[in-house]
């Protein structure tokens, strides 16, 4: 209780400093963050300051490999990945583990950024060290969403982990009833698939 006390008493300016809370970073403090942080903290004005002094640091990989991109799709900054991809940013990109944009996106639910990636020339089934593609890690969060916009676009959904799970398998083993069903639907569709299609034309 005296422990909450006294935090509640000290300054929200330090507190929110190191969760890494943008709003209350003071501008010398943002001049200190690296492009891959102010990335992943939405910070679009000075990405672009950054990025009219030295345009190389637009795909700069940090000690992960991951590019200011991968930050800005593992943390759900809609406005940085578009600002970013506008720029030239390469959405291909793998980081060291064989981590994308993609992937990073897919796992965290983002089905907007997942949509926007797609739409450019992407591996949609890369897979990381783990065997891992954005498929099995939408599923794997339970983000149908994500799942529906990668499935629509030819996610392989047969491609397996190295832990052995299908997509399918992996929904089940987690009890995710509705993406399982998803995936079972969407597999039923592609056994129907040239019928439907013919029937609709």
């Amino acid at each position: 209780m005296m422990e909450n006390r006294l935090d509640e008493n000290h300054s929200t300016t330090l507190t929110n400093k190191q969760r890494g809370n943008e709003v209350t970073v003071r501008p010398a403090t943002l001049d200190n963050l690296s492009i891959h942080q102010l990335a992943a903290h939405g910070e679009i004005s000075q990405l672009e300051i950054h990025l009219s002094k030295d345009s190389s640091l637009l795909n700069s990989q940090d000690e992960r490999g991951f590019t200011p991109l991968m930050w800005a799709a593992a943390f759900g900054e809609i406005m940085v990945v578009e600002f970013l991809l506008q720029k030239g940013a390469d959405p291909r990109t793998l980081a060291r583990e064989r981590e994308s944009a993609l992937s990073l996106a897919s796992a965290g639910g983002f089905a907007d950024i997942v949509n926007i990636l797609l739409q450019h020339d992407i591996e949609i089934d890369s897979y990381d060290w783990n065997g891992g593609t954005p498929l099995l890690y939408a599923v794997r969060g339970n983000h149908i969403k994500c799942v529906e916009a990668l499935l629509r676009c030819g996610a392989d959904i047969t491609f397996e982990a190295d832990s052995g799970y299908s997509p399918v398998a992996l929904a089940v083993a987690l009890g995710h009833k509705k993406v399982q069903k998803f995936l079972e639907d969407h597999i039923l569709k592609l056994f129907r698939g040239p019928v439907s299609v013919s029937e609709n034309t």
